[in-house]
């Protein structure tokens, strides 16, 4: 898919992660790790169940072998299996009112196709938080950061199965735990509080797991983390719901911890003050610690505030990432990765709480942005034009150069036209030289937006290796503290040769590249790349709607992306890019091709040469609410 760079950091599989641990308030110096009334890893749907079994009920049982119970029992060959109906459900009475961070379905045969997860403070009123529209079956992982998910009961309620039989599900399991309450007496303040930072990795290690209380002992497992990606300008922090007085806090890290930090507060979670840094001979003994990742462990940081700090939120502020050999004598740096996050002190509140998720204000669609390319030349006040060794490097394997030509770049007969050259070392650029020229236009710089309903009319060149985009990318991507995948990418229409499919496609931390989240559409009735068609999306605070000459092909929610893969990037300006790439990683990925290019066979480059490929783009339109 086209992007900056095809590099992402990678990790472990998701964790499994936590239930509460109560600590109890520590003496002065080290915070102990207390005895815990639950263990942080508890499922409290199958506790709930072990101290009352009529706390898991359901709408109906297939027969008394499989009732609801049966599904919290903690045994992975038991199980529920609903009445025959679509509208099924099956709840669990927590007990107590905790902040839910994961809920984990394991379904057999007979899964939910579409379903709902919910939770309840009454048992009576509920709040989805997960949506499945397109269920597959198997283990169903649903993080709740960034949303406000705390109540009692919890429950799947079904829309839809996927077969003609019940729901069945072998285990249904919920994590999480009490918030700190308000307290006058000193403790972690920060224990099930909500939890905040910037761009972490994936769903599975948001900055929610540095406060539900739990930390593996050897500090290496991949268990109930926070892990940024890989930029050392990256925090996590804590609300702790109200003004609070914090005299010293414990951090628990993982083998990638900070070798230099800042603790810092803050009134308004917006202004923050310094309240407390490592010194320069702790930064020194840190920055020495070099391992191979295999040997390295985590550490305990315990910090006692030369003065108490007064704020309501606190945070660690990232400066250094630890250095590893790999191999050696060559070092690298990964994210951060913290444990648990424990701010001890006085003050507080358990009411605390996430913000809710942004929803789509309504509203008239207006053409905000429109070309139809019927002047003489490209209208330069409209799309840069974007050039290999000045506005981009070479990416993805791709073997062309974008240049400033009408040879590839120009309008003709009401159409934008792309169209490659081939010239055997004909093309020097500052990134060496190339055989291929082709073009590249966007409009950053010249309309950035944020949402709207984008399309564009197009016709694509059919053979293999041949690679057409129609996509967006986040317009703060040459921003080096955020990058890509970070700054987001949308891919509207990408196509690879093949005369009767497309893709769309999301790129993001923990969706990016191979891991993207897209879809394939088949044209209907015959229908081909090489004759004109309306590519689109709708992108609105809610999540993308991707289509087909009005046809949907791939919706994704924004809860269900941060449920399950990692953090929503699509909050900020984004700008359209048109482009003809030749070969590279996307194309090679299916037809295989080695020689005598990357993803091109000769037939393509004898094509080329020829001069009969190219993309037509018949025009292009944003609209806005």
């Amino acid at each position: 898919m086209p992007s900056r760079t095809t590099l992402i950091a990678t990790t472990a599989a998701l964790v499994a992660l936590a239930a509460p641990m109560a600590l109890a308030a520590p003496a002065p110096g080290p915070a102990p790790e207390a005895a815990a009334a639950v263990a942080w890893n508890t499922d409290r749907a199958a506790s709930a169940y072990a101290a009352n079994p009529a706390a898991v009920t359901a709408s109906g049982s297939e027969n008394g072998g499989v009732t609801p119970g049966a599904a919290t029992d903690g045994n992975a060959s038991t199980r529920w299996s609903s009445n025959f109906a679509d509208d099924a459900w099956i709840r669990v009475d927590l007990g107590a009112t905790l902040r839910i961070n994961q809920v984990k379905l394991e379904w057999e045969a007979a899964y939910g196709k579409r379903y709902v997860l919910e939770v309840s403070g009454n048992g009576t009123d509920w709040t989805p938080f997960y949506t499945e529209t397109e269920g597959t079956g198997g283990t169903v992982t649903a993080h709740t950061y960034p949303q406000e998910v705390t109540g009692r009961y919890v429950r799947m309620r079904g829309v839809e199965r996927a077969t003609p039989y019940g729901y069945s599900l072998f285990s249904f399991q919920v994590y999480g735990g009490e918030p700190a309450p308000a307290s006058t007496v000193r403790t972690n303040l920060a224990l099930h509080h909500p939890a905040y930072g910037n761009l972490y990795q994936h769903a599975g290690t948001s900055p929610a797991y540095v406060t539900d209380g739990g930390w593996p002992a050897d500090l290496k497992a991949d268990q109930s983390r926070w892990s940024s990606d890989w930029n050392a300008d990256r925090w996590v922090g804590v609300d702790l719901g109200a003004t609070s007085t914090v005299s010293s806090l414990d951090l628990y890290w993982e083998a990638a911890y900070a070798v230099d930090y800042e603790i810092q507060v803050s009134d308004d979670n917006r202004t923050w003050r310094t309240v407390h840094r490592p010194s320069a001979t702790e930064v020194a003994a840190r920055r020495a610690d070099v391992k191979s990742p295999g040997d390295a462990v985590g550490r305990h940081d315990t910090i006692t505030l030369s003065a108490p700090a007064t704020g309501r939120y606190v945070r660690m502020l990232g400066k250094e990432r630890r250095s590893f050999h790999n191999p050696a004598p060559s070092t690298a740096q990964f994210g951060y990765s913290l444990y648990e996050f424990q701010v001890w002190g006085t003050g507080g509140s358990a009411n605390a709480a996430y913000p809710a998720l942004p929803k789509d204000t309504g509203g008239t669609y207006t053409t905000r942005f429109f070309d139809d390319f019927t002047g003489s030349g490209l209208d330069r006040s409209k799309w840069r034009v974007v050039r290999t060794g000045t506005e981009m490097g070479p990416v993805n394997g791709e073997s062309q150069a974008y240049v400033d030509s009408p040879e590839t770049i120009r309008t003709e007969n009401g159409a934008l036209v792309l169209q490659p050259r081939y010239c055997k070392g004909c093309t020097s650029t500052p990134n060496g030289t190339f055989d291929f020229t082709s073009g590249r236009v966007d409009t950053h710089t010249r309309f950035d937006f944020t949402y709207g309903r984008v399309s564009a009319r197009m016709k694509l060149p059919v053979g293999d290796g041949y690679w057409p985009a129609f996509w967006m990318l986040g317009s703060d991507v040459d921003d080096p503290a955020v990058s890509w995948p970070g700054s987001g990418e949308t891919d509207i229409m990408e196509n690879i040769g093949y005369g009767d499919w497309t893709s769309s496609a999301l790129h993001g931390p923990g969706y990016s590249a191979d891991g993207n989240i897209g879809k394939q559409q088949t044209y209907p009735n015959g229908g081909r790349a090489d004759a004109w068609h309306t590519y689109g999306v709708e992108w609105t605070p809610e999540g993308m709607t991707f289509t087909v000459d009005g046809r949907v092909v791939q919706q994704t929610s924004r809860q269900k992306l941060e449920s399950t893969r990692g953090k929503w990037v699509f909050d900020h300006h984004q700008y359209v890019i048109l482009n003809l790439a030749l070969g590279g990683a996307y194309p090679a990925g299916w037809n295989k091709v080695t020689q005598p290019y990357w993803g091109l066979p000769q037939s393509s480059v004898d094509r080329v040469a020829q001069g009969g490929v190219k993309a037509e783009i018949d025009w292009v339109r944003v609209e806005q609410k």
